[in-house]
């Protein structure tokens, strides 16, 4: 057990990337928590391709200690309900380890991809409106629970958009891809469309997303103060999760 003065570690769990970018703007992601929340244990464990690997990173945890692993992760596909769970219970009993919910749909998460698509040249009057379009590119599950929750987000990054449409898309596993989403819109005499990133940092998935765009493409969210924001509030609500008392059972009458 965590001491009284030593909060659970957050271990940030990141899927990992070839891409020499990838580990770079996690990390500075993880230096914005640091700053955001001063004494807490901050560590970084990966799915695949990149370390440290999750259960390198659990491994190196004290015996007898707590954590809250935090997905930095979208959706809840596969990675979400099998890989970490795994990892957390491999752990176990050594560790005392807890999931918490994947970043998901939340307004935080709307606010750093509104921003990232401003600082791409994202600039609509009245006119322009009646021509512009958005994509949502995501990376994609067979999970019909992820793609709920990316058609959430795509509502709600339009409501913050004053109501321009915005489609999801995906980078593998689910239709439509981003190219398909871009030519749905360009039917619907969208002309203006720009590509709003839904991935923690660059790699894969994300470039061949940006190079689909006929207009602007979003950079990644990386190391956005809002997303840091919600990587806390992740490990808030798990570790508030774990504090409820169990619901009382009460027997029929």
């Amino acid at each position: 057990m965590s001491s009284p003065h030593r909060p659970p570690a957050l271990v940030a769990v990141a899927h990992g990337s070839r891409d020499p970018r990838a580990l770079p703007t996690v990390s500075a992601l993880l230096d914005r928590v640091r700053e955001l929340r001063p004494g807490l244990p901050v560590r970084l464990g990966h799915i695949e391709l990149n370390e440290p690997l999750l259960t390198d990173t659990l491994d190196g945890l004290p015996d007898g200690g707590d954590a809250v692993l935090v997905p930095l992760l979208f959706g809840r596909g596969y990675h979400v309900k099998h890989d970490v769970p795994q990892a957390a219970a491999a752990a176990a009993p050594r560790i005392r380890a807890r999931v918490a919910a994947p970043l998901g749909t939340h307004p935080l998460l709307v606010e750093a991809l509104y921003d990232r698509l401003t600082e791409a040249g994202w600039r609509t009057g009245a006119r322009a409106a009646r021509t512009a379009g958005v994509v949502l590119a995501a990376a994609g599950s067979r999970d019909p629970d992820s793609a709920a929750g990316t058609r959430r987000l795509a509502a709600l990054l339009s409501e913050r958009l004053g109501g321009i449409p915005v489609v999801p898309a995906y980078a593998s596993a689910a239709s439509p891809t981003v190219p398909e989403a871009v030519q749905a819109l360009t039917a619907r005499g969208r002309t203006r469309i720009a590509v709003a990133s839904c991935f923690t940092a660059p790699g894969l998935f994300a470039t061949r997303s940006a190079a689909a765009a006929p207009w602007i493409a979003a950079e990644p969210i990386g190391p956005h103060p809002a997303l840091a924001r919600l990587v806390l509030h992740r490990y808030d609500q798990a570790l508030a999760r774990a504090a409820a008392p169990a619901p009382r059972a009460y027997a029929s009458v």
